[in-house]
C-alpha cells in the first residue's frame, strides 16, 4: 500500500487530534471521579473503643463526603478496625432514620410521631418500671436497686455515649449493666 506525503499528514493530523480528544476526556472523566475535589479535610479520633485512631474526614458544603485512616497518626498509621471503616456509613446512610417510628400495641403498621412524644413515653415507661420493681433492702440490707431493667450496651456506642449511658443506668438503681466494648 503506496501512502502519498498528503495522505501521511493527514493521517497523522486524525490520529493527533483523536489522542487529542480522547486524552482530555480521559482527564475530564478522572477529575470526575475524585470525588475529593473540592473538599475540606481536617483529622479526629475515632469515637470507638477508646485506642484513639487518627482519621481524616473530607467534606464539602457541611456534609461528609469521604472518612479514612490517618496515615500519619503515630497510633494506627492509617489503619482501621472494621468498626472505623465503618464510620461514613454511620453517619451518610439512607437508610438510617432521621424521624421517630412508633408502634401501638397489637397494631401492625407504623405511626410517626414527634421526638418530644417518643421521649415523654419512654421516661413514662422507665419511671413506672422503677417503681414497680424498685427494691431497697435485700436481707436487711440497703441496697437500693430495680431489678426490672437492664442496660445491654452495644458496639455502636462511643465512649463517651457509654460513660453517660452506665452513669444514667447506676443513677436509676440498675444492677444488670453490660456491654459488648470490643470486637
Amino acid at each position: 500500500m503506496e501512502i502519498t506525503r498528503r495522505d501521511f499528514f493527514k493521517l497523522s493530523g486524525m490520529t493527533a487530534a483523536g489522542t487529542f480528544i480522547g486524552g482530555t476526556q480521559y482527564l475530564s472523566a478522572l477529575e470526575t471521579a475524585n470525588k475529593l475535589k473540592g473538599t475540606k479535610e481536617s483529622t479526629t479520633i475515632c469515637p470507638y473503643c477508646g485506642v484513639g485512631c487518627g482519621l481524616i474526614v473530607a467534606t464539602r458544603d457541611g456534609k461528609t463526603i469521604n472518612i479514612e485512616g490517618d496515615p500519619d497518626h503515630p497510633i494506627n498509621k492509617g489503619s482501621l478496625c472494621s468498626k472505623g471503616a465503618a464510620l461514613y456509613q454511620v453517619g451518610v446512610n439512607v437508610r438510617r432514620l432521621d424521624r421517630v417510628l412508633y408502634r401501638k400495641p397489637f397494631a401492625t403498621d407504623w405511626e410517626e410521631i414527634s421526638w418530644d412524644d417518643a421521649v415523654k413515653k419512654i421516661a413514662r415507661k422507665v419511671k413506672d418500671t422503677r417503681d414497680q420493681t424498685f427494691q431497697e433492702k435485700d436481707n436487711g440490707v440497703i441496697v437500693n436497686r430495680t431489678n426490672g431493667i437492664a442496660s445491654l450496651g452495644g458496639a455502636a456506642l462511643d465512649n463517651e455515649e457509654c460513660y453517660a449511658l452506665s452513669k444514667f443506668a447506676r443513677v436509676l438503681g440498675v444492677t444488670y449493666l453490660e456491654h459488648q466494648a470490643r470486637i
